[in-house]
């Protein structure tokens, strides 16, 4: 099996909280998460080759964009222009301790053993 994932912050708990608080970010963040599917089917990423610590954590898209930037060069830039971005606006929907609790939680589910 892959490695497991390591989270430092849990992006699926923030991604819930701006999904409830704002359209735009979910307009904003789909077209991305459908072009990283994409781009996964491509490298022919195989998401179930991949343990998780928890079933809550099994189809956050962090397993989909970790792989991609094993495998594909032209993901890598991509994300790193278009990541600060997204962060920046995802960070105006988000507080400062909500960031915090998401990075608690991804403690807490690191603690877990994999399936």
């Amino acid at each position: 099996m892959k490695p497991v994932t390591t989270c430092n912050t849990c992006t699926r708990h923030l991604v819930d909280l701006c999904y409830k608080r704002s359209l735009a970010f979910r307009l904003f963040r789909t077209p991305l998460v459908a072009g990283m599917k994409i781009m996964a089917r491509y490298h022919r990423i195989n998401l179930k080759d991949y343990p998780v610590r928890t079933e809550r954590c099994r189809d956050c898209i962090r397993l989909t964009k970790n792989a991609l930037k094993l495998k594909s060069p032209a993901f890598v830039r991509l994300n790193d222009i278009i990541n600060p971005y997204f962060n920046r606006y995802r960070d105006l929907i988000v507080s400062a301790d909500e960031k915090a609790r998401a990075k608690s939680l991804a403690a807490e589910f690191m603690e877990y053993e994999s399936d």
